[in-house]
């Protein structure tokens, strides 16, 4: 099944629905990340977070999810487009611990931040509510955008430490509140089966939807492909270079002569040569 986010409301626009399949570019990711076993799982959480969250961007627009926690992780970065583009990043792609809250740890911040189009982008930010990665979002979503929300996120390991599937779904009570629905949708979600059992089964974001939704009026609306895809570029990075100012340039082309700087998400290189170096000192 190729990676996927498909839409629903319900009960006349009351609620809104969202549920995705990412197997293939949390797997991708990680692979570009080389994550242990736990980061895998972490991260693969956390980009169907930013899938589903990031499920209501128009054209252009861009958002971040960043969580920053006391755990061997450190830290834990994904941001998704407007078409479905994905990327993600962990500081501490080795990182061992038992589980996701032990990985990211008991304490930190989860940052939001949004490019809308905007003068500026906005950032929002909260304490870490339980370092599990779906019950932290739904609780932003919930407390910072007043949005009364329920997430699910599922992702499980083949033997050889590949995600064999990752996914989830969100749920959100659009004012004014049917609390009948909400009730019925809060029962279908406590019946529902592990969420990994249901991506190995195959089940796919519409059936995920039909079944939080079962007995309840609601339409689908459209569905977006999901995929990996960086953002950077060497233009970018010189950029980059520029933003260390002109005495700390000098000092990087007095003391090393060259630079290269590898992108936190795809990995690429890009080098740099004195002469380089010092034809970007001239635009100062």
């Amino acid at each position: 099944m190729h990676d996927h986010i498909a839409r629903a409301m319900a009960v006349k626009g009351k609620i809104r629905a969202v549920a995705c399949v990412t197997t293939k570019l949390a797997n991708d990711i990680c692979f570009l990340q080389g994550t242990s076993p736990i980061a895998s799982i972490a991260l693969g959480r956390a980009l169907s977070g930013a899938a589903l969250v990031g499920s209501t961007l128009k054209q252009g627009q861009w958002m971040a999810l960043k969580f920053e926690g006391s755990g061997p992780l450190k830290k834990l970065i994904t941001e998704v487009e407007w078409d479905g583009a994905i990327r993600g990043t962990v500081a501490v792609p080795d990182a061992v611990a038992e589980s996701v809250p032990a990985a990211l740890g008991r304490a930190g911040f989860l940052t939001v931040s949004k490019d809308l189009g905007m003068k500026s982008p906005y950032s929002g930010t909260v304490q870490l509510c339980t370092s599990e990665i779906a019950e932290d979002l739904a609780y932003y979503l919930t407390d910072s955008e007043q949005t009364p929300s329920a997430m699910g996120l599922g992702v499980s390991l083949a033997e050889d430490g590949q995600i064999n599937a990752a996914g989830g779904f969100l749920i959100q009570s659009l004012p004014p509140s049917d609390l009948v629905a909400v009730e019925k949708i809060m029962a279908a979600i406590a019946k529902l089966p592990p969420l990994t059992t249901l991506l190995q089964d195959g089940k796919s974001p519409q059936d995920l939807l039909e079944q939080l939704l079962e007995g309840i009026e609601h339409h689908p609306l459209e569905s977006t492909d999901l995929f990996f895809r960086c953002g950077c570029s060497r233009d970018k990075v010189e950029r980059a270079i520029l933003s260390l100012g002109a005495d700390e340039l000098k000092r990087l082309i007095d003391e090393q002569g060259e630079a290269s700087v590898t992108c936190e998400f795809c990995k690429q290189q890009y080098q740099f040569e004195r002469s380089e170096l010092e034809t970007l000192s001239r635009s100062y």
